[in-house]
């Protein structure tokens, strides 16, 4: 799920999170009962990073669930209802179910089910999937205090050569962005892979919904956008990644336009074209050696 649903509007016009940058080209660590807090971004101690993996598993085992029913004539509620089931069997809780928004109802469902030009934030409901549909399904969860975060885009049946196309290019994106993570290296290097593989293809990358980090909380600090300004290669704008922090690195391509369209009081989030949209997630730790993804069986 995109950070707590905000919009994210370009580095230049976002004084706050330009502050925020500043302080952090030389931060101080200090020592916080739930792991380090690196000038806002809290870093996991090993023990934390095994509990995310744990519920990063059962949020892979559900979204293998889901992905064996999507199928034409299966309602989404249906298989919100599965997903939950199997997150409580496993000792979790769904991290979305009751997630609030101001302006909105609390979030109804234990899984974002996004369909067709939907980029984000669906909601599951009793329509049966058609043929040639996508399905994006975003699931959380919450087990022992940690939360884990993925999401896949899944063909519904048989879809056509160009719906094919996009989804490729999609999961390769996520690819592209996980490959980009390394210690010691710079946050805008994964929006730099994750932007270039995305538009090398011909397609868009959302703008206003972005990745975050994660692991005591659904949403923490760093934003990690899927695509980079001019100022985010600046000297003094480049964040550097640190062993103990994890990210959901997730995605969002549309195949027409990058502009999205929301009502405020609403939650799905679609695109302002009404092209397809797809979205691809995994958590994703640096450790000292790398980069881990969390969110595998």
């Amino acid at each position: 799920m995109g950070q707590d649903g905000i919009r994210r509007r370009s580095c230049s016009s976002n004084p706050s999170r330009e502050k925020r940058r500043r302080r952090s080209v030389r931060p101080a660590i200090r020592r916080h009962t739930k792991g380090i807090r690196l000038a806002g971004w809290i870093l996991k101690s090993e023990r934390q990073i095994e509990l995310i993996r744990e519920a990063g598993r059962i949020v892979a085992e559900c979204l293998r669930i889901a992905g064996d029913m999507c199928n034409p004539g299966v309602a989404t509620r249906a298989i919100d209802r599965a997903v939950e089931k199997h997150i409580l069997n496993r000792g979790g809780r769904p991290a979305f179910k009751g997630y609030r928004m101001s302006g909105k109802e609390p979030f109804p469902a234990s899984i974002c089910a996004s369909a067709n030009d939907i980029v984000v934030h669906g909601i599951p409901n009793d329509e049966p999937l058609i043929e040639g549909d996508i399905l994006s399904v975003d699931v959380g969860v919450v087990r022992e205090g940690v939360y884990g975060d993925a999401a896949w885009t899944f063909p519904v049946g048989r879809v056509s050569p160009e719906t094919r196309r996009l989804l490729d290019a999609g999961e390769d994106a996520l690819k592209a962005g996980v490959a980009a993570i390394r210690p010691n290296g710079f946050l805008h290097e994964i929006s730099e892979a994750i932007q270039k593989t995305a538009e090398s293809r011909g397609y868009s990358v959302v703008r206003e919904f972005v990745g975050h980090g994660i692991g005591l909380n659904l949403h923490e600090e760093p934003q990690v956008p899927n695509y980079v300004s001019i100022q985010d290669r600046l000297p003094g704008r480049r964040f550097i990644l640190k062993p103990g922090l994890v990210l959901a690195i997730e995605p969002m391509l549309n195949a027409g336009g990058y502009e999205v369209s929301s009502r405020i009081s609403e939650w799905p989030v679609r695109t302002k074209d009404g092209s397809l949209s797809v979205h691809f997630e995994h958590t994703v730790a640096v450790l000292k050696d790398g980069a881990q993804i969390m969110s595998l069986p």
